[in-house]
């Protein structure tokens, strides 16, 4: 893996573990030599996962739409902003950019991103690893919903362990490296006569 794709918040959390574990995976990127592609901010963990791998020498690249540049205070110091029209046109670039895809804790715009990519590994648009974080187990409360799904079959099984999931960034890091996509068929729906 070249590149990862981080979703995650622009404020900082409850307590002081998000930040630290944010960093702990950013200098982890820079150690692999993985760039981080993310929403380019400066504030909360997006400010911190960024700072992170630009302290340890490593590349980072975020893509922040036009209208945000401002509200979301752009960092000055990425190796690489890309400023695009829309908040489609921004998911659409990272998914492009990025290997990977990683949701640390974070809001409703943290988890429609990281439900988006998903979807689009569940329909076979791609074959990349999608993963939570669990950072303070921020996201047991999601993965007791995934497992709910499963049972209650609206979530096939081999999509559910399409989620892959670690309280630690190196563990995580490792399942990405050794994820193999289930297969996906294809839906084509026959024109009626």
């Amino acid at each position: 893996m070249k590149s990862l794709a981080v979703f995650c918040g622009s404020s900082k959390g409850a307590s002081a573990v998000y930040v630290d574990e944010a960093k702990k995976l950013g200098a982890e990127l820079a150690n692999r030599n993985i760039t981080l592609v993310y929403g380019g901010s400066s504030v909360g963990i997006m400010g911190a996962v960024a700072d992170s791998v630009l302290e340890a020498g490593g590349n980072v690249i975020g893509v922040m739409p036009e209208f945000l540049e401002k509200k979301e205070i752009a960092h000055k110091n990425l190796t690489e902003l890309i400023v695009v029209e829309s908040m489609h046109e921004r998911k659409a670039k990272m998914a492009e950019l990025a290997d990977g895809f990683m949701a640390l804790p974070g809001g409703p715009g943290t988890l429609e991103e990281f439900f988006e990519i998903f979807t689009w590994a569940q329909l076979g648009l791609h074959q990349k690893p999608c993963g939570l974080l669990n950072i303070n187990h921020y996201y047991d409360p999601l993965v007791a919903l995934f497992n709910h799904m499963s049972d209650e079959q609206f979530l096939h099984e081999k999509f559910r362990s399409m989620a892959l999931v670690d309280v630690d960034p190196n563990g995580l890091l490792d399942q990405f490296n050794t994820y193999e996509p289930p297969t996906v068929k294809t839906f084509i729906t026959e024109k009626q006569t």
